[in-house]
């Protein structure tokens, strides 16, 4: 096999074998500016079609192995993974900022995700069913795609890849994954795990290919080409309605899910220390870049104040640094283009009436980076574009309400529908609350980010298109269904 990199400069994965780029560009720590990680392969449009036909060739082959082929190879990584999470972890939190308990947490996250992934090739299964007509037999079959388009984003360097790879793989399908040009690490480092697999074998060389670089080239050829049987989507809203439109129009498979403006709804019989926790967890960790993060915290007048001064006190305590130095609470914003737009929507909150209660302030550190105080915009009302817009980084807004009716009219009164959360003590009021907030995934007194691998991931509305991901629904994506009949005569 040719070398996975030269010094620094690390390949793409295409066909079997490493093939450096057309260009590099260069991975930076958002912790420390000066830190470069690697020079990381940038794939123009033939790279891309090359990777495509070498899946389409690999496709024939893969879709004839086995489940245990298939549940080696997937047990295998979530293994290696989970014994390197200490290593890997630290490459994710230096290339995304993420604090380094986090991105070991994410690590092994997308470990456990292979070794279920794993155990689902042996139970895709289907099913026989007797006809309506004598002597007939009815089988309903599961069958794999064909190739499979993956584009992941910045915010999950790992675990989001993960959860797309393992399915598509458990399921008979070859991949191409375009990872985020932002973070290739972790997506590169997860390739370089998979290529030491029974991937290897002649047969099924191309059912992996890695190809970092452009949407503009990369995606595109991933959106357009006729050979990619479907494609899965993690990112922005106007690139995610671009990529459902541009799927439908030649009839590929498509998935989409496309972040939240999710709300987190305090109600006066609310724990205190239970609803800070609740909102500060999934407000502000991970630098509020989750697409599940609760960025309106919706409060009724009872508990409003009392929760307001808390949630300052908190954010007070926490200790935003280097996401490697131990103590860190939050670490730095991905980039600086990112960091520009969460200064630009505190400023916004502040023309259209919201109060700053505390933070929001870019601040500087010992090392360069992209740090920014946590942001607590008090005063707010459901016009206003930050209760509109995701802002995806520490900045939540406050939104006081009379009672739990209006909060729940405020908390599904969004384009979105990805997670929305409640803290009370009233089993009514929760109950309620799970079965009408329009949301795909809903919690009762816990934070809004925060889900686990083995049950359905997505929303409603504006959030999510297609089948769910995770879980034994993601094959419901990864997989078409066949209704074969028989007569016995």
């Amino acid at each position: 096999m040719t070398p996975s990199h030269t010094g620094d400069t690390f390949h793409n994965f295409i066909g079997g074998d490493w093939v450096p780029g057309a260009s590099t560009l260069p991975n930076i720590n958002p912790s420390d500016t000066r830190d470069v990680i690697g020079h990381y392969a940038q794939a123009d449009a033939a790279q891309a079609e090359a990777a495509i036909a070498a899946a389409r060739a690999a496709f024939p082959a893969w879709r004839q192995s086995t489940p245990q082929q298939r549940f080696d190879i997937l047990d295998a990584v979530g293994n290696e993974i989970l014994a390197r999470k200490d290593e890997l972890g630290r490459l994710l939190s230096r290339e995304e900022g993420k604090t380094l308990p986090e991105g070991i947490g994410e690590t092994v996250r997308a470990g456990m995700i292979f070794k279920f992934f794993a155990g689902e090739a042996l139970r895709l299964g289907g099913e026989a069913l007797p006809s309506v007509r004598p002597g007939v037999g009815v089988e309903v079959l599961r069958q794999p795609l064909g190739v499979v388009g993956l584009i992941t984003p910045w915010n999950f360097p790992i675990a989001i890849p993960a959860w797309k790879i393992a399915p598509a793989l458990a399921c008979g399908n070859c991949v191409v994954h375009k990872p985020a040009e932002l973070v290739p690490a972790s997506s590169w480092a997860l390739a370089e795990i998979l290529s030491r697999t029974a991937l290897q074998d002649k047969a099924f060389r191309g059912v992996f290919n890695l190809v970092i670089g452009p949407g503009s080239k990369v995606g595109h050829a991933l959106v357009h080409s006729p050979q990619v049987d479907a494609l899965s989507f993690t990112g922005s809203v106007p690139t995610g309605r671009r990529i459902i439109a541009d799927c439908a129009a030649r009839g590929a498979k498509v998935q989409a899910e496309m972040g939240g403006k999710n709300p987190l709804v305090v109600l006066d019989d609310a724990d205190l220390a239970v609803a800070v926790n609740a909102a500060v967890q999934s407000g502000y960790f991970s630098t509020g870049q989750r697409c599940t993060a609760s960025s309106r915290i919706i409060v009724t007048e009872g508990i409003h104040d009392r929760f307001v001064a808390a949630v300052v006190d908190k954010l007070r305590s926490l200790t935003i640094d280097h996401a490697l130095k131990p103590g860190t609470d939050i670490g730095p914003v991905v980039d600086e283009r990112q960091l520009a737009q969460n200064l630009k929507y505190v400023a916004l909150a502040q023309r259209e009436g919201g109060t700053l209660a505390w933070g929001g302030e870019a601040v500087q550190r010992e090392t360069p980076g992209f740090y920014q105080l946590p942001a607590l915009i008090t005063g707010t009302d459901a016009s206003m574009t930050i209760n509109r817009e995701e802002v995806f980084g520490p900045v939540a807004s406050v939104l006081r309400v009379k009672d739990y009716e209006a909060a729940l009219a405020a908390a599904n009164d969004t384009e979105f529908g990805l997670s929305a959360g409640i803290c009370t003590t009233s089993l009514k009021h929760a109950t309620h609350f799970k079965l009408h907030a329009q949301a795909g995934m809903v919690m009762v007194n816990l934070p809004t980010a925060g889900v686990d691998y083995h049950v359905p991931f997505g929303g409603r509305k504006g959030s999510s298109y297609g089948p769910r991901e995770q879980g034994s629904h993601a094959r419901e994506f990864y997989t078409t269904v066949k209704t074969a009949y028989t007569f016995a005569g």
